[in-house]
């Protein structure tokens, strides 16, 4: 493929930007309409039949199944979604939903995350579709709402709601993997095999309300307090997951060194950029975020509430959970705001080696090496589901191009021979779908 797609998702990455698509969480979100409406458009003028689906006024998605040459084949799903973090104009040096090109360079919020993986996925997509060439087996699109609060909008709602688009599918490719960081005079891939369960949860605690003034033995100001320093204040151990050790492996190797296992918080330090990959993702996290309790500073309130960011490793989440309880006491209940388990897929497999080679293919010093995120996407949903998620949007980035502070970061953008490299990337390795 020359670079005809990769100039195409330079194009569509800037389109996209330019569709406010803003999620603030918790149902306050500008609508993903018109961008899954401009999106369903590009994929029509292709040949495919895309359906705009919607889970509540404004909230949309697009689905599309391209049939492949194989009925009997596996199908295989590429997902990403339409929405994107908010952005503060002022702090930005270009309005963040411009699209500007500069310096070679899309800028604008989603440029990395992940709408210039969108772009990329459609112009590869399109491109094929016009010189006649089809996946083996039905290749399914989802361009997905709600992905920056729970998916409840989006991916939950397609996976419950339209699962037959789904059938047949297994595994899937989609965000935060795929990327290089450069480290050592060496690129390393990361490519995601997992990520880190989400327990988003509501602490409550209780107590006698009462006048400011007298003594307040049971108040559950205070207690919801201690319970959040406990909690802020735990050493979580480390926990070697299969997936974090393959990445620790493929480390190693990659950059010529030994990396220390029973020292793993300074060998992420040593490493730079290579050990962000694994510095949060060696242990658990619970992280408070929010406190609210009284309305006026002479009166004890009743009840007191937290909301913590609790994220789990890979086969950890019942000592997880029995852990969160110990700190908090007996005085403190919990709800789940949300509650996902932790996906994992094989970082020894084939649907790895083949995405492995196909950077190599435009890299032959590509270092590909498995990953486990330290956040979340939509393939919590489709691990629902079955079908198992690999995150990779490939790019290749220039080293003063710091990936992990592009994501949901000040003056995001993404080179235009990225997408290029990205959208040749994709289509090596769509070949072997």
């Amino acid at each position: 493929m020359d670079d005809g797609a990769g100039t195409e998702a330079g194009r569509i990455c800037a389109d996209l930007i330019r569709f406010d698509t803003t999620n603030r969480g918790e149902g306050d979100a500008r609508p993903e309409r018109p961008a899954a409406e401009h999106v369903a458009a590009l994929l029509d003028e292709a040949g495919v039949r895309a359906r705009v689906v919607e889970s509540a006024p404004g909230r949309a998605s697009v689905l599309a199944r391209v049939p492949g040459t194989d009925p009997s084949h596996p199908a295989f799903l590429v997902h990403g979604h339409l929405d994107v973090v908010p952005a503060d104009a002022a702090d930005w040096a270009v309005p963040p939903f411009s699209g500007e090109v500069r310096d070679g360079c899309v800028w604008g919020r989603g440029a990395v995350d992940m709408k210039g993986s969108l772009a990329m996925t459609l112009a590869v997509v399109r491109r094929r579709l016009r010189e006649g060439r089809r996946t083996r087996g039905d290749l399914v699109l989802a361009f997905l709402a709600d992905e920056e609060c729970t998916g409840e909008y989006g991916s939950r709602y397609v996976a419950r709601e339209h699962r037959e688009v789904f059938e047949g599918c297994t595994e899937a490719i989609s965000e935060s993997g795929g990327f290089s960081v450069e480290a050592d005079g060496r690129r390393i891939y990361p490519v995601a095999t997992g990520e880190r369960g989400t327990t988003w949860m509501k602490l409550t605690a209780r107590g006698t309300a009462g006048h400011g003034s007298k003594p307040a033995p049971d108040n559950a100001v205070a207690e919801i307090a201690h319970a959040v320093s406990r909690l802020a204040a735990h050493a979580w151990p480390v926990r070697l997951t299969p997936g974090v050790r393959a990445l620790l492996d493929g480390l190693a190797k990659a950059l010529g060194t030994t990396i220390d296992h029973d020292r793993l918080d300074a060998e992420a330090a040593r490493l730079g950029r290579a050990g962000h990959l694994f510095a949060g993702t060696i242990r658990n996290s619970a992280n408070p975020t929010r406190l609210d309790a009284g309305y006026k500073v002479n009166v004890v309130p009743g009840t007191a509430t937290a909301q913590v960011d609790g994220r789990y490793l890979p086969g950890t989440g019942e000592e997880f959970l029995a852990t969160i309880d110990r700190l908090l006491g007996p005085r403190v209940t919990r709800e789940f705001l949300n509650y996902e388990e932790a996906p994992a897929a094989d970082p020894a497999g084939p649907t790895f080696t083949a995405l492995a080679e196909a950077l190599r293919t435009e890299d032959p010093q590509a270092h590909p090496v498995p990953y486990v995120m330290a956040g979340g996407t939509d393939a919590k949903s489709f691990h629902r589901i079955g079908i198992t998620s690999y995150g990779f949007a490939p790019l290749r980035l220039t080293p003063d191009l710091d990936y992990f502070g592009m994501f949901h970061g000040v003056d995001e953008r993404v080179p235009l021979d990225g997408l290029a490299f990205g959208t040749r990337v994709l289509d090596h390795f769509l070949d072997t779908r």
